[in-house]
């Protein structure tokens, strides 16, 4: 069941809030206004990139209706502390999927090559490890003075053969039509600083190494250009 049809199937509809992320995911945004609901944008934990739980505990109003959780990038929510904040106040907990789910092979691939870049890479922060990662993006943060780093910094790489992303360009509360004027400082400084770096099949140990190699190369965090 989709997001649209499991808020309708609880009975949520006008007049009632749905605590959600700002951090991607605007497909779950847009679910909760087809049924007429308002969200209701939190903050996220800095570490795993998902819904705050104290956050959307501090957001909890007498119209919250419901909660809807995402994995970030393969990372699990802290589930339990929401469910848990759902049945003292009567709300709809829901955790809706990310991306397919990465399994057997596959799995073990991805984690031995996050566990590669964990131990070598250097001038970007690395994910936090967290039980059952799956990294189905190995994303790092280069932190600094905001967007132009990160942005200087994902150019230099890309110019050394890296295919490199920026996951979440955009916060979904800045986007037109879904505009909120609400402080969220860790989703914006994640928009700001985050990279995701290539993981997955087909990754040879030569490319894994020419990933640490034009990371490390860079020294850490370049400056933009004026």
């Amino acid at each position: 069941m989709g997001t649209i049809g499991m808020l309708k199937s609880a009975g949520v509809g006008a007049g009632d809030e749905v605590i959600v992320s700002a951090y991607g995911n605007v497909e779950v945004t847009e679910a909760v206004l087809a049924v007429r609901a308002l969200p209701v944008f939190v903050d996220i934990d800095p570490d795993s990139y998902c819904l705050d739980a104290g956050a959307a505990a501090a957001a909890v109003t007498s119209r919250t209706a419901a909660v809807v959780v995402v994995p970030r990038f393969g990372c699990p929510a802290d589930l339990g502390w929401l469910q848990e904040l759902g049945r003292r106040h009567g709300l709809l907990v829901s955790e809706r999927p990310d991306a397919p789910g990465v399994e057997g092979s596959a799995l073990v691939q991805r984690r031995a090559q996050a566990a590669y870049f964990d131990e070598r890479l250097t001038g970007v922060r690395t994910p936090v490890a967290r039980a059952g990662h799956t990294y189905q993006r190995y994303v790092v943060r280069v932190p600094g003075n905001g967007r132009p780093d990160r942005d200087a910094f994902a150019r230099a790489v890309r110019r050394k053969g890296v295919d490199c992303q920026v996951p979440v360009k955009t916060p979904v509360h800045r986007l037109p039509g879904f505009r909120q004027e609400v402080c969220l400082p860790e989703t914006e400084r994640a928009a700001d600083e985050t990279l995701a770096l290539p993981v997955g099949g087909g990754l040879s140990r030569r490319d894994l190494q020419r990933v640490v190699s034009a990371c490390n190369a860079l020294g850490g965090l370049l400056q933009p250009a004026f």
